[in-house]
């Protein structure tokens, strides 16, 4: 049996799980909440029917084995996110689960084994639209969620990680005593299919790429700009204390910056994605008392990270200085960056070469739990598939072709391996 065969396979479970997680706008699959449940058990219920073995690890994550392995050798583990943000797209996260599954379904059966066992992660909680933390479900398999992590309140209920992480099934005392759940020893690699979620593949006509690379980020969910209210006709500037204006000057000196930057030739990216004043005291003729906004920068470089958000710090204090205001943060949020591992790469590469296909590297900008696996020491490569319109939206475009192309290229690699 040949994979491509299987592409009606695919079509339906990608069919099946949009209808699922279907909001009347786009698809939303809440990080441990019902969405994420629910394809979850769909899945668990499907792979049974497929003859494979299922069963959850210590973080929730659903683990999809061939029934006769028996977890003693180590193993190539594929993979991905279950979860989406609020109204998003179908294929982001899924695609790279729905991929290890129809590899892992093609072995069972052809009864062609690999001589490494394949096995595949769905992996709850990757977005940090629920819960304000990404890589929940990944890191948690790596002792790398704190407390303050735990504590963190759902977007909609406001019912902390911790307990939506327990009711999920979740070991949630070894999580919040750091234990290691996921013996890195015993993965010979982590491969992740993905949609790229930028336009680059779309420009440059590449059904697939292959990822050298993850930015990491520094964020802040929520950062006040504490001024003082006052009636819009009545202070003149030079007595204002305008938290909007503030928080505007800000912007304007990280874009000046970040400009700055790029034109050096230095992987950077910078977005406030929230601002807003409070909806219960704002009016026209109001100013502005305080102003909440979020901050996100991302880079291939650690050093940039942190150089740029010392810039940020100094700009802020700057800001005070010149319009009597404070900037009041809360906890700073950090996923290093990574860099896949330079062998998977190569097969990677070869393999799309075998199969006809451009060999191109595509960086990735946004997040993915490859770059947990990669900073654990487990040797990591990505798979990117084209993707029309973006991503974290319900206009995600992924051509089936495509993506069987990106499961071939996978198949092939764990041959290698």
């Amino acid at each position: 049996m040949e994979l491509n065969a299987l592409a009606p396979l695919a079509e339906q479970l990608f069919t099946d799980l949009r209808r699922l997680g279907d909001d009347g706008v786009g698809i939303t699959r809440d990080s441990y909440g019902e969405g994420e449940n629910a394809a979850a058990a769909y899945l668990a219920q499907w792979a049974g029917h497929q003859g494979l073995a299922v069963s959850r690890d210590r973080a929730a994550n659903l683990v999809f084995t061939l029934p006769d392995d028996t977890g003693d050798a180590p193993a190539t583990w594929i993979g991905s996110h279950l979860d989406s943000v609020p109204q998003g797209g179908n294929y982001d996260g899924l695609a790279g689960i729905v991929g290890g599954l129809l590899c892992l379904v093609e072995q069972q059966r052809s009864q062609r084994r690999t001589s490494t066992p394949v096995r595949v992660l769905a992996l709850r909680g990757e977005e940090s639209a629920w819960f304000g933390r990404a890589y929940m479900g990944s890191s948690a398999l790596f002792g790398k969620l704190n407390d303050a992590d735990l504590a963190m309140p759902h977007r909609t209920h406001g019912r902390t990680l911790a307990a939506c992480m327990a009711e999920a099934g979740a070991d949630i005392d070894a999580i919040r005593d750091g234990a290691t759940l996921f013996d890195a020893s015993r993965a010979k690699a982590w491969l992740e299919l993905h949609i790229e979620q930028g336009p680059v593949m779309i420009a440059r006509d590449l059904p697939v790429a292959i990822v050298p690379g993850i930015r990491g980020n520094v964020r802040h969910n929520r950062v006040s700009c504490v001024g003082e209210a006052g009636h819009s006709g009545a202070v003149p500037r030079w007595l204002r204390h305008d938290a909007m204006f503030a928080v505007a000057d800000l912007i304007t000196r990280l874009d000046e910056h970040w400009s700055a930057l790029l034109a050096r030739g230095i992987d950077l990216v910078v977005t406030t994605g929230i601002v807003g004043t409070d909806p219960a005291e704002h009016a026209i003729s109001r100013i502005p008392g305080k102003v909440d906004f979020s901050l996100e920068v991302r880079s291939q470089s650690a050093d940039t990270l942190d150089v740029f958000y010392e810039l940020m710090r100094t700009e802020c204090r700057a800001i005070e200085r010149d319009r009597g205001v404070q900037f009041v943060f809360d906890r700073r949020l950090a996923s290093p960056p990574a860099i896949m591992d330079a062998q998977v790469s190569s097969w990677l590469v070869d393999a799309c070469r075998t199969l006809d296909l451009a060999q191109e590297r595509v960086p990735s900008g946004a997040g993915h739990d490859a770059a947990i696996f990669a900073n654990a020491g487990i040797p990591s490569g990505m798979v990117f598939v084209r993707n029309a319109n973006g991503s974290h939206n319900p206009h995600e475009s992924m051509d089936l072709d495509d993506f069987m192309r990106g499961v071939q290229v996978l198949d092939a690699v764990t041959h290698r391996l």
